[in-house]
């Protein structure tokens, strides 16, 4: 059995993250809708999940996870560099999870300890 990896996290999402989240939210709901969800999201409390319990309710394939390229996050995890927390989205009608910001941090996460707690806010 291989020994867990120490992942270091943020206290907080980084100010970056919000705008990446913002952005990408705006491809789905639009620039007004967008904004409101990032202003939640910056209100929001911090949560922690186990990395494969995100995935699966991201409804995330273990393929798509495998075709991202997450080296550099993987190398951030290695050196011990802490990373930011992801933001989350929960959809009204119990559809998969989504994940704003924080995909390929999650991947790199999921593939050093699946059970691995990850910070996020979710609304």
């Amino acid at each position: 059995m291989k020994k867990p990896v120490e992942i270091k996290w943020l206290p907080k999402p980084a100010d970056k993250d919000y705008v990446a989240a913002e952005t990408y939210l705006q491809l789905l709901y639009g620039p007004k809708k967008a904004r409101s969800w990032s202003k939640k999201l910056k209100a929001a409390a911090m949560s922690k999940y186990a990395a494969k319990d995100l995935l699966r309710a991201s409804a995330t394939p273990i393929s798509e996870v495998q075709a991202f390229d997450w080296v550099k996050q993987h190398k951030e995890i290695a050196e011990g560099k802490p990373l930011s927390p992801l933001l989350l989205i929960r959809q009204d009608n119990g559809g998969p999870l989504i994940i704003v910001d924080g995909f390929h941090r999650l991947c790199a996460v999921f593939a050093a300890d699946e059970q691995a707690l990850v910070p996020c806010k979710i609304v």
